[in-house]
Parts: structure tokens; sequence; C-alpha cells
């Protein structure tokens, strides 16, 4: 079994997608785990304890996020560009919501759940703090992507009440298309933008594959599940399918914005 210093090391060592593989086949028959729900997977008390890991970081994720658009909102050039901030701020705390209700129903305290995840996303947000709209704009579309790509291929292997909950909050709440075009039509205004906004990307892009880092190698129960000790988890192959598949999601995303990855 590959333990948890292995996996960290290669998710610093991943990112190029010169082995992209495709996407998984998301109709592709479920077995195992993935093929049970919840009540028969969480008879498996580190099961158990990996989902709820997984809940807390995405809870703590969507109200994090929350705050954020509704800071980024007050950055808008325009009262439309305010409102739609706002309308996704409010998607965004929906889906907390969901996931803060879920871990109460399945009798778990949300606020202890989210707790471990607190520091990470803090110094996530600290570290790339936007310095102005166009910025703040980049961040919520590629540096939330990949946060959600991550979360995507986890949800693949869990069990099917728990699979379509994250499936379900990890939807758009349309700050892609918005963030493209605002962001085109800046560069578009003036191509000098387009330099600062690639190198600012890229950086979201290293914080975020770190973040991931912190998150797997303080949670026993995270790790061991990606790594194959619980569930249906990954072997260090499928780890860097994985990570090279996140990576050439990245590339698209920036290519859409109109910026050189």
């Amino acid at each position: 079994m590959w333990d948890k210093r292995a996996i960290v090391r290669f998710m610093t060592s991943s990112d190029k997608p010169d082995n992209a593989a495709d996407t998984p086949d998301t109709n592709a028959g479920h077995t195992g785990v993935a093929a049970m729900d919840w009540a028969a997977a969480s008879a498996d008390p580190q099961y158990r304890a990996a989902v709820v890991d997984l809940l807390g970081a995405l809870a703590y994720g969507e109200l994090a996020a929350f705050e954020r658009l509704a800071e980024d909102a007050k950055l808008a050039p325009t009262l439309a560009d305010k409102a739609e901030l706002a309308k996704m701020a409010s998607a965004e705390f929906h889906h907390f919501e969901r996931l803060r209700d879920r871990l109460a129903e399945i009798g778990e305290e949300p606020t202890l759940a989210m707790e471990p995840f607190v520091a990470a996303y803090d110094g996530f947000h600290k570290q790339t703090a936007p310095s102005d709209w166009l910025e703040g704009l980049v961040k919520a579309y590629v540096g939330d992507s990949i946060a959600s790509d991550f979360y995507r291929e986890v949800a693949a292997r869990l069990d099917s009440d728990s699979r379509a909950l994250v499936l379900a909050v990890l939807d758009d709440t349309g700050h892609g298309g918005f963030a493209v075009e605002k962001v085109r039509a800046a560069i578009d205004a003036d191509p000098r933008v387009g330099g600062r906004l690639a190198l600012w990307a890229r950086r979201l892009m290293g914080e975020a594959l770190s973040q991931s880092q912190r998150v797997v190698a303080d949670r026993d129960a995270l790790s061991t599940m990606l790594v194959g000790g619980v569930a249906d988890g990954f072997d260090l192959a499928e780890v860097g399918k994985m990570f090279s598949r996140i990576t050439e999601a990245h590339t698209k995303r920036m290519a859409a914005l109109g910026l050189a990855a």
C-alpha cells in the first residue's frame, strides 16, 4: 500500500499533462463501495471517517467561497456585476447548507467536521488574495475549479448517496461563463492584462495543489482512502492519471480565458 507521504510527494511532481488520460467513464458500472449506499458503506468506521472528512472539507470550502464572493462583489465595476456575484455567493451558501445538513443527518457535528480544514483554506485564501476585480474572477474560475476537479475524482470512489451529494454541490454556480466573458473583454481592451493574469493563474495552480497536499497529509482517513486502504482507492499510477487530468482541465480553462497556461 502506498502511504500518504508517497502520495504527497507524487502530488508535488505530477503537475505535467504529458500523459494526460481521458476523463474516467462516468457511465461505467460501479463496483465495491461505489455500488453501495451510505447505510451499507458506513459500516466501515474508517470509510465513514474519510467521508466525514471529505464533507467537512467541502462544507468549509463552500462557506469560504461564499464569504470571498461576497467580498469580491465590492470590487465589481458595475451594479450588474455586483448583483451577479451576489447571486453566485448565494448559490455557494446553499451548497454549504446542504453539506452542513448532511453532516448533521448522519450524526456528525458540522463545525467539528469543518474545523480541521480551516487553516488550510484560510492559508490558501490569504496567500492568494486578489488585488483587483479581474484577479478575483480568475481566482474563482481557475483556483476553485482545480479543487472541484480533485473532489470529483474522489467522488467516483464514494458510496452512491455521498457521491450524488458531492457532485451536486460541485455544480457550476455560473461563475465560469461570467469570468470568461469579463476576462476576455478586459484582454481585448488591453492585451497587457493577459500577461499579468496568466502569471496570477499559474500561481493559483501551485497554491491550489499545495492546499490539496496539506489536506491529504494532515488527515489519515482521507489519505488512506486515496491510496487504496479504504473503498476502491487509487494506486500510484491512477494518482498520476488523476493529476494529469486535473492539469489538462486547468490548461483548457486557461485557453478559455485567453491566457497562456
